[in-house]
């Protein structure tokens, strides 16, 4: 057994199922059985062997698909999947080249399994490194082309390599790996090649991982080397930042309030700015110790509508979401799988109508909240046609 806890078949056999034609993964719970088209030669089968080497499949594999009947692309896989509950299915890939096909597989497997997961997993588009002692994972929220893998390579010769594309957060903050290849940019127009990280010199990580911090990655170019920076995120700002940089959070029970309280137990979320990758090791090294829990910051809110379904005439009625809370003076809801913040005036407008609310009536409750200055009549009607606009909130007819 190895320190990643995956334990390594014989030189020959890591990760090959039946012959070498087929090569089995297991990729976040999820069970996948490759079976390589007559294109790919055996060269080329052997170096995917090794680039997935650390995602070789241990467990009963998903059944080898049926080879093509015709191949009418130069290269070609069929890739069989199951989960855990059920048998998943089949999907072919096609390419002009191995360097596509060998993408295009990175990419499907990493959705496949994702989509598997929506709704029990908190999934973060970062790369992840551990502590080679503790098991605690540093995860670096990126968007793709910002310098995620870059600082993945850099990291993981310091750190244990957890992954540099989805760390894959259980409700108890432990981490499953996913220590896939590294795509590597290439000249414009090329794809990226799959770099498997024993060919980079990076660490494994130990068996057990947990979640130890949250960092947004703020890569700016500078003529001069900018030293690392750190700085901790409002709370608001965080988790609007996380939410488009997560896969499936929406499909979480209380997508909000979970997303906040891993936060809490991250200590917060901090920003790292810097220009150099190979400064970032010693920069976040005191972030994988642990910190004092910061006071909770944010305050559940009942999303729920009023039970008529009926909205009268010369009323509105707040539309339904998935989840609400409070920040400070902010209100953060999830409605039709999106984030969004009011400020303002907003919040009081949309507590009010959790019911079919008259405009005087509403204008009465914000003004409880907010007091009566000058012009407040004309400030709640402009938020009822901003927030109506907006789907936030609802007329008759809507």
């Amino acid at each position: 057994m190895t320190s990643t806890g995956v334990a390594r078949q014989p030189d020959g056999l890591c990760g090959l199922t039946g012959g070498e034609d087929l090569l089995a993964l297991d990729i976040l719970g999820v069970r996948f059985t490759v079976r390589w088209g007559a294109g790919v030669t055996a060269a080329e089968k052997d170096s995917m062997r090794l680039a997935w080497s650390r995602c070789a499949g241990v467990q009963e594999p998903a059944p080898a698909p049926p080879p093509e009947d015709r191949d009418t692309s130069p290269f070609t896989a069929a890739v069989a999947f199951r989960t855990l509950t059920d048998d998943g299915g089949v999907f072919r890939l096609r390419a002009a080249s191995f360097e596509e096909l060998a993408e295009s597989l990175t990419s499907r497997l990493t959705l496949t399994a994702i989509l598997a997961n929506a709704g029990s997993l908190t999934m973060l588009h970062a790369c992840g490194v551990a502590d080679a002692e503790t098991g605690a994972v540093v995860a670096l929220v990126a968007k793709s082309g910002t310098g995620k893998t870059t600082a993945s390579s850099v990291l993981a010769r310091r750190y244990g390599y957890v992954t540099d594309e989805t760390v894959a957060i259980r409700p108890d903050r432990s981490v499953i790996p996913y220590p896939k290849p590294l795509s590597v940019k290439q000249a414009p127009g090329l794809p990226k090649q799959q770099v498997g990280p024993d060919a980079l010199g990076l660490l494994e990580a130990p068996a057990r991982l947990q979640l130890r911090s949250i960092v947004l990655l703020d890569r700016v170019e500078s003529a001069e080397p900018v030293a690392p920076v750190l700085s901790r995120v409002p709370l608001a700002d965080a988790v609007l930042a996380l939410i488009p940089d997560s896969s499936s959070q929406a499909a979480i029970a209380q997508p909000l309030q979970s997303l906040c309280r891993l936060i809490d137990a991250a200590g917060g979320v901090w920003q790292v700015t810097y220009s150099e990758a190979r400064d970032l090791p010693a920069a976040l090294e005191p972030l994988f110790r642990p910190g004092p829990v910061p006071e909770q910051e944010w305050t559940p809110v009942a999303p729920e509508n009023g039970s008529d379904s009926r909205i009268p005439e010369g009323t509105v009625r707040r539309a339904a979401c998935a989840d609400a809370v409070t920040i400070g003076d902010d209100l953060l809801l999830v409605l039709e799988g999106a984030v969004v913040r009011l400020g303002g005036i907003g919040p009081a407008v949309w507590a009010a109508a959790g019911n079919p609310i008259s405009l005087d009536h509403l204008t009465r409750a914000v003004r409880e909240v907010h007091g009566a200055p000058q012009g407040h009549q004309a400030a709640v009607v402009r938020a009822v046609e901003q927030l109506t606009a907006a789907g936030i909130l609802q007329r008759s007819g809507t």
